[in-house]
């Protein structure tokens, strides 16, 4: 999926540069910068609860068992949208290698590793429906590109994140995702190429050596050509993360952010460093976890906690616990949680609604706003931390019936897991902060619209940056702004979404 320097996305990019220097004093490449996504799918693109529920199940079998001062705030503009009536997902550039190249790839904060597809590749698709050219990197097109030797320290770390094996000296790896569809391939050095903008507001290219995976083959859903990206770009937290190695390397900080927009429009930030927020409020990652795994102590709706035993939110022996993963399209309960929780709304709007089961979901015959009707919902953190949802954040339209309006419990459960999954239904319209230095996550209700603050340092330091757009604040802190007029900014990137729409037979 390379974009070459004539391309129109390129000319796109120029144009957005110019516009950000007729509207501000200092416009340094536009970077960070924020965008209007695009939307992947078209709007008659319905599938039903059950599929869109089956998928993510699909995916949290995908989800694999397995973190110095930085240079500035790397930016990571987004192609994709969220949206609770479509189907679609988060997308972006990475640049790779000598002479540079650009593949689009899809994040997944449930893996570490970034991978591409390689050229040969076997089953591995050579068009995609998302209207983005694939492309294979090319290891002996690259001069600096080299091949993982077995001794490498860094093969060692790699069996953190894969089933790692040898071959001819080469470092090998495999991920088998629980849907069937895997890839194989091995790693490579080779030299990723970032814009940072540091906190006095001067914008920079840089590049850095990293690890990353270049796959021969491919098998299942990552061969349909509907969804096809170049590869995926883990977000997590072990050491051949992207993350990981950025921050070890002092290029970033060892932190990243996002805000994704709710509404039909999409849209959202990305940065690698912390979005700073007046009310932002966090709570500790559970320790020696591969994923973001997070205390939840209690629920409440209307302020009433309910009558759910703490330990159904628990980790056991490595299983359970609650989990918070954009890549995650609805919300998923704990089986001791999910039938309290459906009863207290139910009960709660039982004067005011016509509740009704379609397709053994939950739902709720409306003819008034969901937001005057419905309660607020409560989710307790330890520390003290509450992630308040609104109506729209645990509830999904569905239909019309006769002029009244069908709204279903968003949340599912997943039988005989005991996890808890906060997906993009509850994480849209938040700032959401993956502070790994510090070791929590935070978050804030938020307009993502709007402009925001990042600081360049880990667990709330001081130093902070912002976008290329206008500079303000006091001292170094500068702005990402959000620009309607500019659809997209492309540079290094990736905020990962699965959309939903939901249909009656």
């Amino acid at each position: 999926m390379p974009v070459s320097i004539q391309n129109p996305v390129t000319l796109t990019l120029l144009g957005a540069v110019v516009f950000l220097l007729l509207q501000a004093s200092v416009v340094r490449c536009g970077f960070p910068a924020t965008l209007k996504l695009e939307r992947a799918f078209p709007v008659n693109h319905r599938i039903e609860l059950s599929h869109l529920k089956d998928r993510d199940n699909l995916r949290h079998r995908r989800i694999l068992q397995q973190q110095s001062p930085s240079g500035g705030v790397i930016d990571f503009p987004v192609k994709g949208t969220y949206d609770p009536y479509r189907v679609g997902l988060y997308y972006t550039q990475v640049t790779l290698g000598s002479p540079p190249k650009d593949y689009y790839v899809q994040i997944d904060t449930g893996s570490d590793v970034l991978w591409v597809g390689c050229s040969p590749c076997n089953g591995c698709p050579k068009s995609s429906g998302l209207q983005i050219p694939v492309s294979f990197y090319d290891p002996s097109s690259s001069s600096t590109s080299s091949p993982i030797s077995c001794s490498d320290q860094r093969c060692s770390q790699a069996g953190q994140s894969s089933d790692s094996s040898c071959s001819n000296d080469q470092c090998s790896y495999t991920f088998q995702y629980g849907d069937g569809s895997g890839t194989s391939g091995y790693y490579v050095s080779d030299l990723m190429h970032l814009e940072t903008v540091v906190a006095d507001s001067r914008s920079s290219n840089t590049s850095a050596s990293v690890v990353f995976g270049c796959s021969t083959t491919e098998t299942g859903d990552l061969v349909k050509s509907d969804r096809a990206v170049d590869g995926i770009f883990g977000f997590g937290q072990q050491g051949l993360s992207i993350i990981s190695q950025l921050s070890s390397q002092g290029i970033a900080p060892d932190s990243f952010s996002h805000c994704l927009v709710g509404s039909d429009n999409g849209g959202g930030i990305l940065v690698i460093g912390q979005i700073i927020e007046p009310n932002m409020v966090f709570t500790p990652l559970v320790k020696s976890q591969p994923h973001y795994n997070v205390n939840l102590q209690s629920i409440s709706v209307n302020g009433q906690t309910l009558s759910i035993d703490p330990s159904v939110f628990a980790i056991d022996d490595n299983q359970g616990g609650t989990i918070i993963d954009s890549g995650t399209t609805l919300g998923y309960l704990a089986e001791g949680a999910y039938t309290p929780f459906v009863d207290a709304i139910t009960q709660s709007v039982s004067q005011s609604v016509q509740p009704l089961i379609s397709k053994g979901n939950r739902c709720y015959l409306i003819t008034s706003s969901v937001s005057d009707i419905f309660p607020i919902v409560s989710l307790n953190f330890a520390g003290g931390a509450s992630m308040n949802l609104r109506p729209q954040d645990y509830l999904l339209q569905q239909n019309s019936v006769n002029g009244a309006e069908v709204w279903c419990i968003g949340f599912q459960t997943i039988p005989n897991q005991g996890i808890t999954i906060l997906g993009d239904l509850v994480l849209k319209d938040k700032i959401i902060v993956y502070d790994l230095g510090g070791q929590r996550i935070g978050w804030a209700d938020y307009d993502c619209e709007t402009n925001v603050n990042v600081s360049s340092t880990s667990s709330g330091g001081r130093s902070e940056v912002v976008n290329a757009g206008q500079i303000g604040g006091v001292g170094s802190s500068l702005q990402i702004t959000r620009y309607q007029l500019i659809p997209v900014l492309l540079l290094v990137s990736i905020v990962h979404l699965v959309v939903m729409f939901f249909g009656f037979s």
